[in-house]
């Protein structure tokens, strides 16, 4: 392991960790698959026991042989880069979570095809921008029953790293894939291999969540939209179901991230 301490001058940090944006690094080896990074021990080592390929590492000195030291003895030799607290914080613009990044190398994606045999309840996100809510929701998917996540193309990256340390590495733990960017609505791709949509939306034809219609059906995908606006009105027509959560109080409707953890607890499959 070659441990290299900018603040001592001893080497040019890369240009992963400081000047290149998220997008830039997510084709950094176009053709092939770009690169991702992963913030703090907990979600490196989510990511590392996924498989992924470790490339370069940074951490403040302290956390080298602190709480970033079993990760970085998973890495290989990759190159590990240090330095005091304030110098890492000053090139890469942010204060670091537990202290610690690394660089990996992206794998193929599978196909939605691949993760829809393998499910039984989805949930399906549409043009959800804001990587917090993106993290948010696939740790609620993780943790409450759903089998799979899947995605349109102009979703925020779940591995973008916001997205990546919100989700407390289970992005690397529950199967995802983006949706095809078709003419045929999203549900009806879906219905095509046996699943029913329920658009999470307020209309005057909504059922609750609780109705047992929901809960008797084998194969349920719970779809979610975008922040404030919501679900496009083509994709509510093309569901099987509109669904709410009753509210209380006055309040009108929850976050997005809110209302995946309650809309997933409740339509989880029940299967022993």
């Amino acid at each position: 392991m070659d441990i290299i301490d900018i603040s001592k001058g001893e080497g040019i940090l890369p240009p992963v960790f400081s000047k290149l944006s998220e997008p830039q690094l997510r084709h950094y080896y176009e053709p092939d698959e770009g690169i991702f990074i992963a913030e703090s021990p907990l979600v490196i080592g989510r990511a590392l026991d996924a498989g992924y390929e470790p490339l370069i590492f940074l951490a403040s000195r302290e956390d080298i042989s602190g709480q970033a030291a079993g990760v970085i003895a998973r890495c290989g030799d990759i190159p590990v880069y240090t330095g005091d607290e304030e110098d890492v914080v000053d090139i890469t613009g942010f204060r670091l979570v537990r202290g610690a990044l690394c660089a990996f190398r992206r794998m193929k994606l599978p196909g939605y095809r691949e993760v829809l045999s393998v499910s039984s309840r989805l949930a399906v996100l549409e043009d959800v921008v804001n990587p917090t809510n993106i993290g948010a929701i696939i740790r609620s998917a993780a943790a409450l029953g759903m089998d799979a996540v899947l995605l349109t193309e102009k979703c925020s990256d779940p591995l973008y790293r916001r997205a990546s340390r919100v989700s407390m590495g289970t992005v690397f733990q529950i199967p995802w894939a983006y949706l095809p960017d078709s003419e045929i609505p999203f549900p009806e791709l879906l219905r095509e291999e046996g699943f029913a949509s329920a658009a999470m939306a307020l209309t005057d034809d909504s059922v609750s969540i609780d109705d047992e219609k929901l809960s008797s059906e084998k194969k349920l995908a719970v779809v979610l939209g975008t922040e404030g606006e919501g679900l496009r009105s083509e994709t509510i027509s093309a569901c099987d179901y509109t669904v709410k959560i009753p509210m209380f109080h006055g309040v009108d409707s929850l976050n997005v991230a809110a209302a995946s953890a309650v809309a997933f607890w409740q339509l989880r499959s029940r299967k022993e």
